[in-house]
């Protein structure tokens, strides 16, 4: 077993975690309000389904990404 394949699939795993991390950072910043507050406090359902989204959309441009 090559120890190199696993470590790659870490490493990229992390970045693209990391990266998520960032782009929902970003969404978070350029949207008006508060969308935790929003999703958590007033249980804005329509903002988790976006939110949730978002994050789905950036997942499978990451793994196309890391994949190719």
């Amino acid at each position: 077993m090559e120890y190199k394949y696993i470590v790659a699939s870490i490493v990229y795993s992390l970045i693209g975690i990391a990266i998520l991390g960032i782009s929902f950072w970003v969404f978070e910043k350029i949207t008006p309000e508060n969308v935790w507050k929003e999703i958590i406090e007033k249980q804005n359902t329509a903002l988790a389904i976006v939110s949730a989204a978002f994050m789905i959309a950036i997942a499978l441009i990451i793994s196309s990404a890391i994949h190719s």
